[in-house]
């Protein structure tokens, strides 16, 4: 071979790697996936950031991390930055079901798919988002109200309850009232005396349960809390008002953290209904299939179940959050 055509031989080479090389680093371009979180506002909250986390340095995948502090208008603006960014993938946890059209059309318009986590949003039209990975808190609030009406078989006279709601306009607000309302039609004792939001939070939740105990004192005979937190913090202002909680006052709430487990062992809660924040593998999974251009499921449900106080002290050790 000719000095020449060694020379353009190599020359051809040269080329031919200077193309493959940026096809290749494109095709190993690291997805990037926008989470609008709510915020920080319990002990489930927190666990299922740190389970996003986790999941999306496991999967090799960038998380921009956005916590909008318990607003919509936060949320709102953290979508609209991730779309100016041009993420491959958004997971949005909606702080209220209501408002969202206008935004996540924006999304779709620029070919972002969506994958709503934990909560849901009421939107007619379901094209605006690829998938729900969350659970089904209808249900979750009627095994809270069956495992009350079974408990009732237990109790003499009428059975009065005292509700905390989550955050007004949140999906499991509304699903775990409605499931609740639903499951304790079956006894006609029980009977919800008084209702108000207590936001999620501990603080509130203590800060609601004096209000009611100042209202109604010794007629309450059961707090049904839409989360752990506000029932722990229902539990302080139960105990500070004079009263045994999980014996003068039933005290049932729903997420199954190890808070929740904590209060039951110390004999001061009586179940829990588990709602597992530990979705950041899912979600990972999914944002990789959707960044690939694969169909995947319209909706995934997590794990759930009810744990009662005395099943408390054998399932601590294997709880994760």
């Amino acid at each position: 071979m000719t000095n020449n055509r060694r020379t353009l031989l190599a020359t051809l080479l040269a080329a031919s790697f200077a193309v493959a090389a940026p096809m290749s680093a494109f095709a190993q371009k690291k997805i990037v996936v926008g989470f609008s979180q709510i915020g920080a506002e319990s002990e489930w909250r927190t666990a299922n950031t740190n389970s996003m986390k986790t999941a999306a340095a496991a999967a090799g995948i960038e998380l921009k991390f956005s916590d909008a502090q318990q607003k919509q208008e936060n949320q709102i603006k953290a979508l609209r930055s991730f779309i100016a960014q041009k993420v491959d993938v958004i997971a949005l946890t909606p702080v209220v079901e209501s408002g969202w059209d206008t935004v996540l059309k924006e999304i779709k318009d620029a070919k972002i798919p969506l994958i709503l986590m934990d909560r849901s949003v009421d939107s007619k039209d379901t094209s605006l988002y690829a998938t729900h990975i969350g659970f089904d808190f209808v249900k979750e609030g009627e095994m809270a109200g069956q495992w009350l009406v079974e408990k009732a078989k237990t109790m003499k006279g009428d059975i009065n309850v005292v509700e905390l709601q989550g955050t007004v306009g949140s999906a499991p607000a509304i699903d775990r009232k409605k499931g609740f309302e639903a499951a304790i039609k079956a006894e006609p004792r029980i009977k919800i005396i008084r209702s108000q939001t207590g936001d999620f939070t501990r603080a509130k939740g203590k800060e609601v349960m004096e209000a009611f105990l100042k209202a109604e004192g010794k007629k309450i005979n059961v707090l049904y809390a839409h989360n752990d937190d506000m029932g722990i913090g229902a539990i302080q202002a139960i105990e500070e008002a004079g009263l045994k909680p999980a014996k003068d006052i039933l005290v049932i709430s729903v997420d199954g953290v190890k808070g929740a487990f904590e209060a039951m062992i110390a004999g001061k809660l009586n179940v829990t209904v588990e709602c597992s924040p530990l979705l950041g593998p899912l979600v990972m999974s999914t944002a990789k299939d959707l960044a690939a251009g694969k169909t995947v499921p319209r909706s995934l449900i997590g794990k759930d179940g009810v744990y009662p106080m005395e099943t408390a002290a054998k399932e601590f050790p294997s709880r994760q959050y």
